[in-house]
């Protein structure tokens, strides 16, 4: 078990220090949302274009925790190129994963298999720690903020 912790702490330390998707994207045509966790001070911007129903693009800039940031860069990577749909179901099972999953989950009866997050399954860990999930869910909460505001 201690190496796959290992193993799971360099995916985050490496999304940390060269962090994938980094920046923004011009406006328009690209969304603009912020995030922001008053309990730590993380901050995220994402921006992301939608193509027929497709995350075409998705930037993610801002500062924080290495929890916060590593958490954006692989959820960027997670969702860039999926459908809308794609992208709210790795949502889902994302913060199911870290036991957060919103009520209206309609896949909580079926077993979670965090294989389908890949490299995302390396925050498994932070349930440890229930102060952190907030910061591993900041980036998702935020892309769930622009997409509810991209379809109003």
């Amino acid at each position: 078990m201690d190496d796959l912790e290992d193993l799971y702490r360099e995916i985050i330390l490496d999304h940390y220090r060269s962090p994938r998707n980094r920046g923004e994207l011009p406006t328009p045509p690209a969304h603009r949302t912020e995030g922001f966790n008053p309990l730590c001070g993380d901050e995220i911007v994402l921006t992301i274009v939608l193509d027929d129903d497709v995350i075409e693009d998705v930037r993610v800039d801002g500062h924080g925790c290495s929890i916060s940031q590593s958490s954006a860069s692989l959820m960027t990577g997670a969702v860039k190129g999926k459908s809308v749909d794609d992208a709210k179901v790795a949502m889902r099972t994302f913060k199911r994963m870290l036991t957060v999953a919103e009520e209206d989950d309609l896949d909580a009866d079926e077993p979670l298999d965090v294989r389908k997050l890949g490299e995302l399954a390396a925050l498994q860990g932070v349930v440890k720690f229930p102060v952190r999930i907030k910061c591993a869910t900041l980036a998702w909460n935020t892309l769930a903020q622009a997409l509810a505001e991209m379809d109003a």
